[in-house]
């Protein structure tokens, strides 16, 4: 009978021996392999954090002890250690988060799944057990890539001030987040790995000396005083311990004694203990290991022996912007690039290739990552700064207040936009039209086909005395949709032939081919039907207002929050522009959505051709209704 499937929580490890629980381990490694190759998931991060995670369990009580995960894609062997063992369902409806949910267990804690974040939260329930006298233990495990972002360090800086407020704090060092970690603290943490560490030099010195008549034990007294600068000679974890924290390791990952050893003395420590684990991203499984871009941090269904895909969808709207962006590369010397640790994902990689002095990875710090931008303009060069939309909302202030304010041509590339689906509620980007809203001078570009990516980033590019912003959907980009003419800087996608069409329907970005069937669908009710799609949502067109006096309704349709979304802004430019004609907005409701697929979350929140087209048909009869019935009153009037 396999270990894996008499694991029903943390406590059943402690029945198990070592030569056991290193059994459970490569029993895990198979189970995950076998898991996530038939759904989609993070493999290579949690292959990586085996060992780690049952030592994590055997030493500490969840959930009782809180067990911390930052980003939590790597929280798969948690959850089968914690009693969730049915992963058919990985990621869809239904089925296990890919990250930790609280309303999945209550072993889960965190569920943001925003990179850097863990520490301020440990720090917060640290401090709510020292108020309320509990001797639980907090531990926070947080990779070497989230150590590039700049909250982790604000919050380092506030844990360190308690000496004796107990908090464990595990690095897990695999030397990447998406890819491999750049930056100053990943030469630190390569240091650390690459040599001998101060505790054992001095024990091996000790012992020499100790040997050493008459001067032998001053001289290891005069050592070991000599203590930081020595210690940062030989192995500089001193810039950890400068900031009042205890240093422990580098601790091999994958080695259960070592780790059980090195938490139970963190746990024992009283104060914050930093343990320095080095861990191997998608270990034993070959096909990661060989995969140099990211390991398999995250994949589709794969074949579990090769690691191959098993579909090819074809072309994505990640890959388009990338080949466009190399083409811009070659056409234009000023034009650089800027990713927050993932470029790869948004589709820099080729142009890196190509063009590896103009190309800066910033770690996991977007509000860095946008400052840095407003200097590369201010200096000269026009960045492009891709990055997903849901993570952009990490650097509003530095939009509006950096970049925005000095009018610095910056164009930020938003992935990912709107309903993502599987990853779950922080990963939609379903805020960016709403909070880009009140930058001042911002331009924003929802491109509707790749043609149209195309063209709005060189439009975007062009501008260079405000930020541009260009958002685009997760996953295959569809046939190209053609415009039948424009009308100012809008594309008229469809036109009802007739005089006084009854619906203007203003489609935002991917969104069009389904506002067409919305049209189509109208057609047979006898509601004609205007489609455009207005490409630059902000500022809206002069041009609409004008376009909208023309119909008895307009609608708007869009992947993003209704609440301060484009048909907000559409609504307040009509009102502006003294147009009396009642407006619709269709959106994603103010509420996070649950993962499923990217079809099911729109159907569940009513965001169809069908679910639309009926509520407009309604609009419609109702608008009929109220005329004649104005009309009926009139005659009335004139009788009397």
């Amino acid at each position: 009978m396999p270990l894996l499937t008499r694991i029903r929580g943390p406590r059943d490890l402690d029945r198990l021996n070592l030569e056991e629980l290193n059994q459970l381990a490569e029993e895990i490694r198979s189970f995950l392999v076998e898991a996530v190759s038939k759904t989609g998931g993070h493999l290579g991060p949690n292959l990586g954090v085996v060992e780690l995670t049952i030592a994590l369990h055997r030493v500490f009580d969840s959930p009782r002890d809180k067990v911390l995960w930052d980003t939590g894609h790597q929280s798969y062997v948690h959850k089968l250690l914690t009693g969730r063992q049915d992963f058919s369902k990985l990621k869809m409806k239904g089925g296990l988060s890919g990250y930790p949910s609280q309303a999945e267990s209550e072993h889960d804690v965190i569920e943001n799944s925003h990179a850097s974040t863990v520490l301020g939260w440990a720090d917060g329930i640290a401090k709510a057990n020292q108020i309320l006298e509990r001797d639980d233990h907090v531990v926070a495990v947080i990779g070497d890539g989230a150590l590039t972002g700049g909250m982790a360090w604000e919050a380092l800086n506030n844990i360190a001030d308690a000496k004796d407020r107990p908090l464990v704090i595990v690095v897990n060092d695999n030397e990447r987040s998406y890819a491999p970690t750049i930056g100053g603290l990943a030469n630190h943490l390569a240091t650390l790995r690459t040599t001998d560490g101060y505790e054992r030099f001095l024990a091996r010195t000790k012992e020499v000396l100790e040997r050493t008549p008459v001067v032998g034990q001053a001289l290891y007294d005069t050592l070991h005083g000599a203590k930081k600068g020595l210690k940062d000679f030989i192995a500089p974890q001193g810039m950890f311990e400068d900031l009042g924290l205890k240093y422990v390791g580098p601790i091999d990952g994958h080695d259960l004694e070592a780790l059980e050893s090195a938490l139970a003395k963190a746990k024992r420590f009283g104060g914050p203990v930093i343990v320095h684990c080095l861990t191997e991203k998608g270990r034993g499984y070959q096909p990661a290991l060989q995969d140099e871009a990211d390991r398999f941090h995250a994949v589709g269904k794969i074949h579990p022996d090769t690691g191959l895909p098993i579909a090819s969808s074809g072309a994505d709207w990640t890959s388009v912007f990338g080949e466009e962006m190399v083409k811009l590369g070659e056409e234009r010397e000023d034009i650089v690039a800027i990713t927050a640790a993932m470029l790869q994902p948004v589709g820099l990689d080729k142009f890196a290739k190509r063009f590896p002095k103009r190309v800066y990875d910033v770690g996991i710090a977007e509000q860095h990552g946008a400052v840095s931008a407003a200097g590369l303009a201010t200096g000269g060069v026009h960045p492009v700064f891709a990055v997903y939309a849901t993570f952009l909302n990490r650097a509003f202030d530095q939009v509006l207040m950096d970049v925005a304010l000095h009018k610095c041509g910056v164009t930020f590339v938003l992935d990912r936009a709107g309903v993502t689906g599987t990853d779950g509620a922080s990963h939609n980007g379903m805020w960016d039209m709403s909070i880009l809203q009140v930058v001042p001078g911002l331009r924003l570009a929802a491109p509707r086909d790749a043609d149209q990516v195309r063209a709005q980033l060189r439009e975007a590019v062009a501008v260079d005395d405000a930020p541009t912003v260009v958002r685009f959907s997760k996953g295959a980009v569809g046939p190209a949709v053609p415009a039948l003419r424009r009308v100012g800087g809008m594309d008229v996608l469809r036109e009802p032939g007739t005089d006084r069409p009854d619906v203007l329907l203003v489609s935002v970005g991917a969104l069009a081919p389904m506002c067409l069937e919305i049209a189509a669908l109208l057609d047979k009710q006898g509601i004609s039907t205007t489609v455009v799609d207005p490409r630059w949502v902000k500022p809206v067109d002069e041009a609409l207002a004008p376009l909208a006096e023309q119909h008895r309704v307009v609608v708007t349709v869009e992947d993003n929050s209704r609440v301060g979304g484009v048909g907000s802004a559409v609504a307040q430019a009509l009102r502006d522009a003294g147009v009396d004609v009642p407006l619709r907005d269709f959106g994603i409701p103010p509420r996070f959505l649950d993962h499923a697929s990217r079809a099911e979350v729109l159907a569940e929140i009513g965001l169809t051709a069908p679910d639309i087209a009926r509520q407009v048909t309604g609009l419609v009869a109702k608008l009929d209704g109220r005329y004649e019935r104005s009309a009926a009153d009139a005659v009335d009037a004139a009788r009397d």
